[in-house]
């Protein structure tokens, strides 16, 4: 049987009305690198000291270099988990995110997030996949929550 790159997958593919309101999604643990930093600040063009220059970060009371809120809401892409893969080709698009960034997160630290399926809301021929998104730290302690929203084919 030749091979077909279509049908090449990580996982099996689940269609919309597959998904339950409760399912969760893990994403591989990530500690912040100073290489995260540096990719982060070429992708972004953030020169900001707070993020880059310790001995600034030293003046101001952090011990470390203090992450960008956005380098931390970068840890919440659900391609990193099997969410994006079971989705498919029916994976429209990112429609809409909110995020609270609730403590500091500073190189060194490994974050942990989780996705939860809030709403499944069909419409005709497509749906939106609303989830609630939460980051933690090493100490366990909540770093981001957030939502965020997908249109996916039915």
């Amino acid at each position: 049987m030749p091979f077909k790159p279509e049908k090449h997958r990580m996982v099996s593919t689940k269609s919309f009305s597959e998904y339950t309101v409760g399912d969760l999604y893990k994403a591989p643990s990530r500690t912040i690198t100073e290489g995260i930093f540096s990719a982060f600040q070429a992708a972004s063009g953030d020169n900001a000291p707070l993020h880059y220059d310790l001995e600034f970060c030293r003046s101001i009371g952090h011990d470390a270099l203090y992450s960008h809120g956005f380098m931390t809401l970068i840890q919440s892409v659900i391609g990193a988990t099997p969410l994006a893969h079971e989705l498919g080709g029916d994976l429209i698009g990112f429609i809409e995110q909110s995020s609270k960034f609730l403590k500091p997160v500073y190189k060194g630290d490994t974050l942990y997030t989780e996705f939860t399926i809030s709403e499944l809301l069909p419409s005709d021929t497509t749906g939106v996949m609303c989830l609630s998104v939460f980051i933690y730290n090493q100490k366990s302690e909540m770093v981001l929550s957030g939502t965020q929203k997908y249109l996916i084919k039915l």
